[in-house]
């Protein structure tokens, strides 16, 4: 018998997927690159108030943030729209894909 499914994990520095190693310890960056950014915020925070774990975006990166949950909102409201119309199931598919698409790049904040 099989084990649990494990769905995808996102690197916790820029939320791209990691990829599965299978035996162990999950990953949790999905490159070398994005643990290193990851120590130097960690080591730039450090004793300082700000948390460790805390995500620190410029107001451009926030605002890219901020955008990029209205489209998925906006999406959403689509996806709703369309079905309360009665939309044809090709047309309401088109519209989950493009929902699902628009949430993996919010997921990405850096």
């Amino acid at each position: 018998m099989a084990g649990p499914s494990r769905r995808p994990d996102s690197c916790v520095w820029c939320g791209r997927e990691v990829a599965d190693v299978g035996i162990g310890r999950r990953r949790r960056y999905c490159r070398q690159s994005c643990r290193q950014r990851a120590y130097e915020q960690r080591s730039a925070v450090k004793g300082t108030s700000i948390p460790a774990d805390a995500v620190v975006l410029t107001a451009d990166e926030a605002a890219a943030l901020v955008d990029r949950m209205f489209e998925v909102r906006c999406a959403a409201e689509d996806v709703e729209t369309a079905a309360a119309e009665g939309a044809e199931r090709s047309e309401l598919l088109s519209l989950c894909e493009r929902l699902v698409q628009l949430a993996r790049e919010a997921e990405r904040f850096r």
